[in-house]
């Protein structure tokens, strides 16, 4: 049975309705958005910005065939122009709230966190695997995926082993991210295995209302049981770095207690007991201090298109890598400079829900990029782009966002500017000093 709405939308649904007409979208309802979105099935026009010196942006229409199509926008960035850099916030932010401020240009939706409609259980760092935040390692990859990383000041893209060193009260250890299919190195008692929120396994159910309900459920949410390991959970703060924070014989660990877990052997665990310090030296063979941020990536196109995608599992609860169409963000880097790119759609249309994985690689390659080159970020309802212009912010993508009805009686909300909350984004910011602009 559907639940009955008591507090009526009333003069915020008119407003939103109102910004939406004046967009060209033409929404009777509000409150019908969560059962039809075909009034966002508008065909852009096509249109070429310079933002700023260095930074252009592009929209257009881009067809599918049998009348469907996306709307293709396309941030270019030359580096030797301006400086982007990945921002994570366990707390979260709104992505047009990152432009405007201080140098800010442009910002991009970030790569995958987890999403769960349950607010009483999250996280302490909801990024998935790897996340440099400012220059502090905060999450540690559990498996080998592709990276963006501000290293030695430039900025990277390729693969990042999960593997490294740690020193723990002064004493150096390897670790291995318990993703990895290397069971001989995780056998060898001086290696620590990693264990983070990628591992937790995010459950769907039916919902009379939304459609459906993410959650995860706490009491299977922990390490699994190993009698001749022991599992310390690493929390992270600014003032006082890593530390163990909790130690579990046997595992068991929350994998959301802290910011990462590590296992060790019994015989080979002493330095790692509750209150040690705990300092991060590398990440996949590079020197962790000459990292100033970073975040773990989705696969490449020709990866999705291809089907391999074992390292993004459970933890994404439905995988956006399935043969089904989906909005896209993806991220390329080549000869100094770097593309977002944003395949618009929205999932309650018949003609504008995105692209499959297939057809984002055949799209790549006609356009001139190499789908070996580039690689996804979170899509779906987080796809978007946001940039200053005149004074003014404007942002492109997932226009059709609603936020969900926190009880029974509340309405659903139009938050299409806003867009979903996010915990990582791109920030592009000019290199210019004040002055000079």
């Amino acid at each position: 049975m559907t639940s009955q709405v008591t507090e009526l939308p009333g003069e915020e649904d008119e407003a939103s309705i109102a910004v939406l007409r004046a967009r060209g979208y033409d929404v009777p309802d509000i409150q019908a958005l969560a059962r039809d979105q075909q009034a966002f099935a508008v065909r852009v026009p096509e249109r070429r910005l310079t933002i700023a010196p260095g930074v252009h942006f592009q929209a257009k229409a881009v067809e599918l065939g049998r009348g469907c199509f996306t709307n293709a926008f396309t941030l270019r960035l030359d580096l030797t122009q301006v400086r982007v850099e990945a921002v994570a916030r366990a707390e979260g932010f709104h992505l047009r709230h990152l432009v405007g401020a201080d140098t800010a240009l442009a910002a991009v939706s970030g790569s995958f966190s987890f999403i769960s409609d349950d607010p009483a259980y999250q996280p302490t760092e909801p990024s998935l695997d790897f996340c440099c935040r400012a220059g502090e390692i905060v999450s540690l990859p559990t498996v080998t995926k592709p990276a963006f990383l501000v290293h030695r000041g430039q900025v990277v893209i390729g693969t990042l082993e999960a593997t490294g060193t740690l020193k723990a009260q002064g004493r150096t250890y390897q670790w291995v991210g318990s993703k990895q299919p290397q069971e001989a190195a995780r056998s060898e008692p001086a290696v620590l295995t990693v264990f983070g929120a990628a591992n937790c396994r995010v459950r769907y159910s039916d919902h009379p209302r939304t459609g459906f309900v993410r959650d995860v459920d706490p009491a299977t949410n922990v390490t699994p049981p190993d009698p001749t390991a022991v599992d310390y959970v690493v929390s992270w703060t600014p003032d006082d770095g890593h530390s163990v924070t909790s130690v579990h014989p046997g595992g068991g660990a929350g994998l959301f207690a802290g910011n990462f877990v590590l296992r060790a052997k019994r015989s080979r665990a002493e330095d790692l007991r509750a209150g040690a310090r705990v300092q991060i030296t590398q990440v996949g063979g590079l020197d962790v201090r000459h990292m100033s941020g970073g975040l773990s990536l989705g696969p490449s196109i020709a990866d999705a298109a291809a089907g391999l995608t074992p390292g993004y599992d459970q933890c994404l609860g439905t995988s956006p890598f399935r043969d089904r169409r989906n909005a896209r963000t993806l991220i390329g880097l080549h000869e100094g400079e770097l593309w977002f790119q944003v395949l618009d759609g929205a999932p309650l249309t018949e003609t504008f829900r995105g692209l499959t994985p297939a057809e984002t690689a055949e799209l790549c390659a006609a356009e001139g990029f190499d789908p070996l080159r580039m690689y996804h970020l979170d899509g779906g309802a987080s796809s978007k782009i946001a940039f200053a212009q005149g004074g003014e912010t404007y942002v492109a993508g997932s226009l059709h966002y609603l936020r969900w009805p926190h009880g029974p009686g509340e309405p659903f909300r139009w938050q299409g500017l806003e867009g979903r909350v996010l915990r990582s984004a791109f920030v592009v910011n000019s290199s210019q000093p004040e002055g000079a602009r």
